[in-house]
């Protein structure tokens, strides 16, 4: 058997900074961590080559004496734990190895100068030797340069990606950074190109929209939520966007917990409850989340970079967080995010002289089989078979032209307006007091559809269960057996009545009435699985929820039903009254609306 030995402190050192140091983001979030805890107003992060070349971070914070910084380069030497109690730390690291574990694997240059200080102090440390000391001219705070990451260990670097790759991480990074501390300006640079730069003391939904979008400003939704608990408060506050408002990628979802940026799987799990029935399934929202919470109720080192946390009530934290999303959105939803496509305006706005008349009109209705249309009254004159030098014979009109109703006084209560029309039997056209409404009726109505069945109690609660002619045996392991018994009761307040049948397998008695038709196999299994991965679940509401949309989808009004005056306008009244009307159960708007200034504008007027 081989001998046991100690290994050199420089491999010590080695061995820690893989843990820390995977890539150049992860060193230059240790360092702008640092910068943020040492109380700086002001942080300038400079990068070469996608922080391969070099990475520079500068604060104004409250810097370190010599003898201070020759500790910092110690292993487990840190400022930010001042007692035992590792559980209550409050900063963003208190790990005492970023500092070492850098200069193990790089060039590292640390220099600091205290307020009232004469001077600066400089310390070189080159993969793990102190190469050079002595003193710095830099104003108050604390300068650190990181150069030749990797360089003398060429197994890590050739893994490390392309300069554009490093450098999207490393932008990441202090966008989210910047994201949870509005109250510290920040500056990104790249090379010789300004990224970014935002000033300190802005508000958190002013701060969120300049890094994230400037658009989610107008297309999102404040959260501002408390809920108490037995160790304190929780608060939940942020930007979510609309559903309407959605990326085809999840990289558009900020999550913090305690002011600490993290990527983890419960929160990403609740955000995606909470939009389960406004998004389809591969889209995903946009928005900007920050959950402060008790430190005893989390512990944030399961993970060495401090990415991952843990909640000690899962379920508590879910659930706050998929209500608190769901109450927000529903405040603010009847809007609808999107304007008018610009693709789809542009083909209105074609020059007159470059376009003959029938052309428009088909980039207009493109793909649409008039044929069945509506037959042409007989006191209107058939058009024309086709347009000179054009062989597409041109629609006919679906109706009549009647004497438009004028807008009540009270216009301005409706905002939606008043239905003067439809076109292609799916779209009613309606007049607002402010400008002209389109209005998918078949999306629209699944929406209404859909909250009226939660609003007769089949959304969060389900009260009527199915029970099974014979209870069906549901085999399983052990461990998910037990996973399903901690949650008998909840599950049988939404109608799923289950039973421990021996050591591996459930006895299903009843679902839920909305899932009667349900494979109760296929539903233990994922609740089972989401149980493990989140150790408390909502999949079961969530999953109902699916089909009260499916449902609502059969019941509503078709696209190709004709509707008389007086179905448009109740449709309408009933949009204004009900929540998140502004998105369909697939998170596509319902309604445009096209300014009064833009339809002048179509016609030259402006």
């Amino acid at each position: 058997m081989a001998e046991i030995r100690r290994l050199p402190e420089t491999l010590v050192n080695r061995i820690a900074a893989g843990e820390v140091v995977e890539r150049p983001a992860s060193a230059l979030k240790e360092l702008v961590e640092n910068a943020v805890d040492a109380g700086a107003t002001r942080i300038t992060v400079s990068i070469v080559e996608g922080g391969l070349g070099s990475i520079e971070i500068t604060d104004d914070g409250c810097a370190m004496s010599p003898q201070e910084m020759e500790l910092a380069l110690e292993r487990h030497a840190t400022s930010k734990l001042p007692d035992e109690a590792i559980e209550q730390v409050g900063t963003l690291g208190f790990r005492g190895e970023a500092l070492p574990s850098i200069g193990s694997v790089s060039r590292l240059t640390l220099e600091s100068r205290p307020r009232g200080a004469e001077q600066g102090w400089r310390r070189v440390v080159d993969h793990g030797a102190l190469v050079e000391e002595g003193p710095a001219a830099l104003p108050p705070g604390t300068r650190v340069r990181v150069e030749n990451l990797f360089a003398k260990i060429p197994a890590r670097r050739k893994f490390l990606r392309t300069p554009r790759s490093e450098y999207a991480a490393c932008q990441d990074v202090v966008k989210r950074l910047a994201m949870a501390r509005p109250d510290i300006g920040f500056t990104f640079e790249h090379g010789d190109r300004r990224i970014f730069q935002v000033q300190g003391g802005e508000g958190t939904e002013a701060r969120v929209a300049q890094l994230i979008a400037r658009e989610l400003a107008d297309n999102g939704v404040s959260i501002d939520l408390e809920r108490p608990g037995p160790e304190g408060t929780m608060r939940l506050t942020g930007v979510a966007g609309l559903p309407t408002y959605n990326r085809g990628i999840a990289d558009h979802q900020y999550l913090f917990v305690n002011g600490r940026p993290v990527k983890d799987r419960l929160l990403t799990g609740a955000v995606r409850g909470a939009y389960a029935d406004m998004l389809a399934r591969d889209r995903h929202a946009v928005l900007a989340l920050f959950l402060d919470i008790p430190f005893a109720d989390v512990d944030v080192n399961v993970h060495p970079a401090k990415t991952e946390v843990r909640f000690r009530d899962a379920a508590a934290v879910r659930g706050f967080i998929v209500s608190g999303l769901r109450q927000a959105l529903s405040t603010g939803d009847r809007r609808s995010a999107q304007a008018p496509d610009s693709g789809a305006m542009s083909r209105w706005q074609v020059e007159p002289e470059r376009a003959e008349p029938a052309a428009a009109l088909r980039s207009i209705f493109a793909g649409r089989d008039w044929s069945a249309s509506s037959p042409t009254p007989s006191n209107v004159a058939e058009p024309r078979a086709a347009w000179r030098g054009e062989t597409d014979v041109m629609a006919a009109p679906q109706g009549r032209a009647a004497e438009a109703e004028a807008l009540p006084e009270d216009a301005d209560r409706y905002p939606l307006g008043i239905a003067r029309g439809q076109v292609a039997n799916t779209y009613i056209v309606a007049e607002a007091a402010d400008g002209l409404v389109l209005v998918d009726q078949h999306a629209a109505h699944e929406r209404i559809v859909l909250e009226r069945l939660r609003a007769a109690g089949a959304g969060d609660k389900v009260a009527a269960s199915q029970a099974l002619l014979m209870p069906e045996v549901v085999e399983m392991d052990e461990p998910a057996c037990d996973r399903l018994e901690e949650q008998i009761d909840h599950f049988a307040e939404l109608g799923l009545v289950i039973e421990r049948f021996g050591p591996r397998a459930m006895l299903v008695r009843a679902l839920p009435g909305t899932l009667r038709k349900a494979d109760p196999q296929k539903l233990l299994v994922d609740l089972a699985d989401d149980l493990a991965k989140h150790g408390s679940s909502l999949l079961l509401g969530e999953k109902i929820e699916y089909v009260l949309a499916t449902m609502a989808c059969h019941g509503s009004v078709r696209a190709g039903r004709t509707l008389n005056v007086a179905e448009m306008n109740a449709l309408l009244r009933e949009m204004e009254a009900t929540p998140r009307s502004g998105q369909c159960n697939h998170g596509r708007p319902t309604w445009v609306k096209l300014s009064m200034e833009d339809v002048e504008k179509l016609f030259g007027r402006h």
